[in-house]
């Protein structure tokens, strides 16, 4: 990393990994503004702005992971081949929400995985409010929150911590309105 940007290795890297995550967005999403339309770039923007010391490893893991929508996920084979073994062997270790190990798999993930991870489910819950096909979900989503992401993040980065804490307080608020 250089300053707030990345070096042209990384940005290559990143670029590879938007520009797959979004071709599996535009052939399946017919509505740009859907939430998880820009999805991956905002994943690799929460990274640029959020966190200090970033290791360049975690912004095109960030790109390429999807842990909300299955049919957006890009298969391991095509991120073996478009983003190379290392993108898609960390993809894979990264937990799924409502994973039953979910705990236990975040506490074993190193520093660059980790903040991907987290980043990349930071975006969806932002947006989980506009996704009303999911609001049979949101409680147990809010709750997991709680119990898994917020803490894992308290244990990784101390400003993607309040940006969980924040999200957890007001969307439990959005819980309790009547």
């Amino acid at each position: 990393m250089t300053g707030r940007g990345v070096d042209a290795d990384a940005r290559n890297g990143v670029e590879r990994a938007l520009g797959s995550a979004m071709s599996s967005r535009l052939s399946r999403l017919n509505d740009d503004h859907h939430p998880a339309y820009l999805h991956p770039g905002r994943s690799v923007l929460i990274l640029l702005h959020d966190v200090q010391e970033l290791p360049s490893s975690s912004l095109p893991i960030a790109a390429a992971h999807e842990s909300e929508d299955a049919p957006l996920r890009l298969s391991a084979a095509r991120l073996r081949a478009e983003l190379g073994e290392e993108v898609a062997a960390a993809v894979a270790r990264l937990p799924l929400p409502g994973d039953e190990a979910l705990e236990e798999r975040l506490v074993m993930l190193e520093r660059d995985l980790a903040l991907a991870v987290l980043a990349e489910r930071l975006d969806h819950l932002r947006h989980l409010h506009l996704r009303k096909d999911l609001s049979d979900e949101w409680e147990a989503r809010h709750a997991e929150v709680e119990r898994a992401w917020a803490p894992f993040a308290a244990r990784t980065d101390p400003r993607l911590v309040v940006r969980f804490d924040h999200w957890a307080r007001t969307f439990g608020r959005r819980l309790r309105r009547p």
